[in-house]
């Protein structure tokens, strides 16, 4: 019998993926600062969200301009490492 996909050295055993069944952590809710200024509108900045024990940055969207160091808190996330937020 010869080795089809998956098989392993030898063709007896069959490699077994990890599956992970948690979700990634939500940032919708969590305060965040701002360290590239936010425009305004539809032209973004960046902001710094403490998350999974570290910091990560993501463009940010808000209706109003907001400066570098305001806090502002996530309202949605639009996908792609994008988000939308208010300030506080």
């Amino acid at each position: 019998m010869g080795a089809g996909p998956g098989a392993g050295a030898g063709g007896e055993r069959g490699n077994v993926a990890a599956v992970s069944t948690s979700q990634p952590e939500s940032v919708v809710g969590r305060k965040a600062s701002v360290s590239f200024p936010i425009p305004g509108g539809e032209q973004p900045g960046e902001v710094l969200v403490r998350i999974r024990g570290g910091s990560e940055t993501y463009i940010a969207y808000c209706d109003q301009p907001v400066p570098l160091g305001a806090d502002v808190v996530v309202v949605a996330d639009r996908g792609a490492r994008s988000l939308s937020v208010a300030p506080l």
